[in-house]
């Protein structure tokens, strides 16, 4: 169908035609809305997945990388214990040589300083020795994390996949069936249409009254409404949300 002939078809509408047709868009959309909630909080919980994933996975990189400082430091240290060592026994043998006691004492202090250093080094990798099991602690927990969370995604893409393969044909035939709605409703009104849908929770447009009331919203209608709703001769919005009401029979009609 042409744009032009479309048009004309529909101005040519009754406003009976109009409602009828808002409404089955509306129940096509709905039923397209079930098949996406079916998905739940799926694609949801897959991002969250990933993104844990990639968290650990940063976390995983940066232990390791904190390993290596440490182990390095560690060499640093020993080598820095070797030098302090064999300087303290070059000075203790200057000793045996001195001329005066200020050379003997400042050889002392020179000694004295290189033991602290000694001392001062061991101390840091022991230290640096205690940070290495605790970090190397924190990377099998986390590689152990990163395990559970990989094979948690890989259960949710194939749920996710599963859901997805059962609804998709499904799916289609409803979307093409909406296209064909949206063909035999005027532009304006598929927009009015869309404009409601997008500004309510549900995404319920279009909706026929329930026990007297809006089956949106559900405020109470005045029976002289609900008259004006039944005869199908204007399009009527509820008072309260803004939704198109129509009669609960009009498929039938």
């Amino acid at each position: 169908m042409t744009k032009k002939q479309q048009t004309t078809k529909t101005a040519t509408q009754t406003i009976e035609e109009k409602l009828k047709n808002l409404y089955k868009l509306q129940l096509a959309d709905t039923e397209i809305d079930k098949m996406k909630i079916m998905l739940g909080e799926l694609p949801l919980e897959i991002r969250d997945n990933e993104a844990e994933l990639d968290g650990l996975e940063t976390r995983i990189q940066k232990l390791q990388n904190e390993l290596e400082e440490l182990e390095k430091m560690i060499s640093d240290q020993k080598n820095a214990i070797i030098e302090s060592e064999s300087l303290v026994k070059k000075y203790t043998e200057q000793q045996n040589n001195v001329r005066n006691n200020r050379e003997y004492d400042s050889l002392s202090k020179e000694i004295e300083f290189k033991t602290i250093c000694v001392e001062s080094s061991e101390k840091k990798i022991e230290k640096s020795k205690e940070d290495i099991e605790a970090k190397k602690e924190k990377i099998e927990t986390s590689k152990v994390d990163f395990e559970e969370n990989k094979k948690d995604l890989e259960e949710k893409r194939k749920e996710l996949d599963n859901i997805a393969q059962e609804t998709q044909k499904d799916e289609e035939k409803l979307i093409k069936k909406r296209e064909k709605f949206i063909e035999t409703i005027e532009p304006r009104l598929v927009y009015a249409y869309n404009r409601i849908r997008n500004n309510v929770r549900n995404k319920l447009a279009v909706v026929a009254i329930e026990r007297d009331a809006c089956g949106g919203c559900f405020n109470k209608i005045p029976p002289q409404r609900q008259l004006e709703i039944k005869t199908n001769q204007k399009i009527i919005p509820c008072e309260y949300c803004g939704r198109i009401l129509v009669d609960p029979d009009i498929l039938e009609k």
